[in-house]
């Protein structure tokens, strides 16, 4: 049994967000739902952890699966999106969620497809107190919804093993975000349903590498996620003026 941590539970859980993503819960796995922008961002996403992952592990990405013996989790897992296929790439996954229809709706659609996923209605300020490290841990497009993010991120990074790695996607507090990722998405293309982000809550990444630092983490990269219009899909950029990955190590 592991030793119990002396850190905080107090949560960074925001109620007026889980309110919000409980409401569109049954549209997590609509591709042309409220959701759709993350089943664009996912091909990109998922190839940035297993391409991340393999080479800081020393494993083939391309093997039939890759990261058998690791564990990895999830947080912010919504309905699975991201749980799932790191499941299939031999992860041994927790996904954890402040909303418990969330996770109501990630275990069905586990179960439905014959995955073997451990879901757990938490904080990652709860998950500290039972001890359990993580070689993976994936904070994607949850940060910007949090009430503190520099004690998530903390948490967060207190829950990386020994040798693991975080990684972390969010919007920089940018005016080019502003435009696209919020107006533009949310009141022009109709993208996501009005009032799903507020820009003040964005993060630069400057203030992303210092909380990850205080939780000592060292940020290795930077990437951006750039829309391409002509394929209507998202692609891996030097571009972090919107939304943009962090990869961050524990030595």
């Amino acid at each position: 049994m592991p030793a119990a941590s002396t850190a905080t539970t107090q949560s960074t859980a925001d109620q007026g967000e889980i309110a919000k993503f409980s409401a569109m819960a049954d549209s997590w796995w609509d591709p042309a739902g409220a959701f759709r922008p993350l089943h664009k961002f996912n091909p990109s996403r998922i190839r940035f952890v297993r391409d991340r992952a393999a080479a800081h592990f020393g494993r083939d990405a391309l093997a039939t699966p890759p990261f058998g013996g690791l564990s990895l989790i999830d947080i912010g897992c919504g309905g699975g999106l991201i749980a799932e296929p790191m499941a299939r790439l031999g992860f041994g996954v927790t996904g954890i969620d402040a909303s418990e229809k969330n996770i109501g709706v990630a275990r069905l659609h586990a179960a439905r497809s014959n995955l073997d996923i451990s879901y757990d209605n938490a904080t990652p300020e709860e998950l500290l107190n039972r001890g359990t490290r993580y070689d993976v841990v994936l904070a994607l497009e949850v940060v910007e919804h949090v009430t503190d993010v520099d004690a998530f991120l903390k948490a967060a990074a207190e829950l990386v093993a020994p040798g693991g790695v975080l990684i972390a996607a969010t919007l920089n507090r940018t005016l080019k975000a502003l435009a696209l990722a919020k107006i533009g998405a949310e009141y022009v293309l109709r993208w996501l349903p009005p009032g799903t982000h507020d820009w003040r809550k964005f993060v630069r990444p400057s203030e992303m590498s210092t909380a990850l630092r205080h939780g000592g983490l060292t940020v290795t990269e930077l990437a951006g996620m750039s829309y391409d219009v002509f394929t209507d899909s998202w692609r891996l950029s030097k571009d972090l003026g919107v939304n943009y990955l962090a990869m961050a190590v524990k030595r």
